[in-house]
């Protein structure tokens, strides 16, 4: 009997068919990370002002009236300075915390595929978070152009980057690191870890219009519970990066330095914790309905 030919249409057909998966599993890769960026895009053209606000409380311990008149008079003219670095930072790191995430998942799944799910998802989520603080110097220059005590000396974001690497060097655009870094990798465990199990709580959507305002839900309720638990270390952050020069001072040692100037009070860490709980149910529940619904549609 004649022996089967490797090279019959046959086998070429599977050929092309495995080449033809490995092209959409590629593509599929990287609609993580398109999605994601478009995502956090549309979010922060809409939260901006929020999160502006939210800065000046952060920084000088304002009510929510005293940051919004403080913006008031500040003017429409700068009402949207110092939006350039969040909209890359965010998009960046949208983008990393979502598609690193599916990429380490799978990469977790193939080597170790007898580990519980909920560890490899923990691992992974922790791998993006810490490959997201990276994009630090973002942040940084974000919060300079938005302490309005810069505003005569600090042009833009260009003007920063040049002014902090000629004077003090690659290290101070990460100043305020390791609070970032306490902050991604915790968070990102908790929001991917319950982000399927609070979906399902829910009651099950019939129309892509449900699917969406089911998205939105576990978005905002798991950004909003998130913001809350890990807004002192925002604060800190917010602290340490307000500086420019002079020693790097410990997240212990900036934490005291806050609590010195709010009356001792542990209370005085969550002053615009409501404002911020606010902005993160919109910011969060627009990320996440809007990154599953670009998904369905790439």
């Amino acid at each position: 009997m004649a022996s089967a030919d490797p090279l019959k249409p046959g086998s070429e057909d599977r050929e092309q068919v495995q080449v033809k998966v490995q092209g959409q599993e590629s593509l599929q890769k990287q609609n993580h990370y398109l999605c994601g960026s478009m995502a956090a895009f549309a979010n922060i053209a809409i939260t901006f002002p929020i999160h502006k606000a939210l800065f000046r409380q952060h920084l000088f311990g304002l009510r929510v009236r005293e940051a919004v008149l403080q913006l008031q008079a500040d003017g429409l003219r700068t009402l949207y300075r110092g939006i350039l670095p969040p909209l890359l930072q965010k998009s960046s790191t949208i983008a990393i915390m979502f598609g690193l995430y599916e990429d380490f998942l799978r990469l977790l799944q193939l080597h170790a595929p007898h580990a519980p799910e909920l560890l490899t998802q923990s691992v992974a989520a922790v791998w993006a978070g810490t490959a997201e603080a990276i994009l630090t110097p973002f942040e940084r220059v974000q919060t300079l152009l938005q302490d309005p005590r810069h505003h005569g000396n600090l042009q833009n974001t260009a003007h920063i980057f040049r002014i902090l690497l000629k004077q003090h060097g690659i290290q101070e655009l990460y100043r305020g690191l390791v609070p970032i870094l306490l902050r991604n990798g915790p968070s990102n465990a908790l929001f991917f870890g319950l982000r399927g199990p609070l979906k399902e709580l829910l009651a099950e959507a019939e129309t892509n219009a449900g699917n969406l305002v089911n998205d939105f839900i576990c978005g905002a309720i798991l950004g909003a519970g998130l913001g809350v638990v890990f807004y002192p270390l925002n604060v800190v952050k917010s602290h340490a990066q307000a500086q420019i020069g002079g020693e790097f001072q410990s997240c212990r040692t900036v934490l005291k330095a806050v609590l010195r100037e709010r009356d001792g009070r542990v209370s005085g860490l969550f002053r615009g914790v409501h404002l911020n709980f606010q902005r993160s149910v919109f910011s969060w529940g627009i990320i996440n309905a809007t990154y599953e619904l670009l998904l369905k549609m790439f």
